[in-house]
C-alpha cells in the first residue's frame, strides 16, 4: 500500500511540475534600427564561366524602425543606387519597398528592393538576397555610434 502512494505522490508532483510555467523572455526580440555600414558585394556567375564575378562597395543604410522607414547612402556612383523606402519584418525575412526603384525597365544600378534573409545580433547586420545559382546580393554591415 505505501508502495501504491509513494507512485502516486511521485505522479502528483510530475504532473505539477508540467504545469508550472517558465518565466517570459524579459528581454523582448528587437529588430534591428538606427545606422549601419559597411560592404556591399553583387557576385555575379556567367553560365559559361565557373568563378563569380564580385563587385564591392561600401554603404550606409539607416533604419527607423519607428517609421519602419530606411534610406541608403555611401559609394552610391557606380554599382549600389542611393535609395529610399519602407520595410517590413517577420523574421528571419525583411523585405524592402524602394520607392526610387524604375517603374519601368531595368535599373542601372542595384537597388535594395525586395526580400531578403537577414541576421542581426545587436551589432551585426547582415542581408542576403540570391537568384538560382547566377547571382548573389550580400550585405555585409555593423551597427555605428
Amino acid at each position: 500500500m505505501s508502495k501504491k502512494l509513494l507512485y502516486l505522490f511521485s505522479l502528483l508532483i510530475l504532473l505539477g511540475l508540467g504545469c508550472i510555467k517558465e518565466p517570459a523572455n524579459s528581454i523582448p526580440a528587437t529588430g534591428p534600427s538606427g545606422t549601419f555600414a559597411g560592404q556591399f558585394r553583387l557576385l555575379h556567375r556567367s553560365t559559361d564561366k565557373v568563378p563569380f564575378d564580385t563587385t564591392k562597395s561600401n554603404l550606409t543604410i539607416t533604419l527607423n524602425s519607428g517609421t519602419n522607414s530606411f534610406a541608403v547612402s555611401g559609394d552610391t556612383t557606380t554599382v549600389h543606387a542611393g535609395s529610399h523606402g519602407t520595410y517590413t519584418i517577420s523574421s528571419p525575412y525583411i523585405n524592402f519597398t524602394d520607392q526610387t526603384y524604375p517603374k519601368a525597365g531595368t535599373p542601372a544600378k542595384t537597388h535594395l528592393s525586395g526580400l531578403y534573409q537577414y541576421y542581426y545580433d545587436g551589432t551585426v547586420f547582415q542581408l542576403l538576397s540570391y537568384s538560382v545559382d547566377t547571382l548573389s546580393l550580400q550585405y555585409d554591415l555593423k551597427r555605428t555610434p
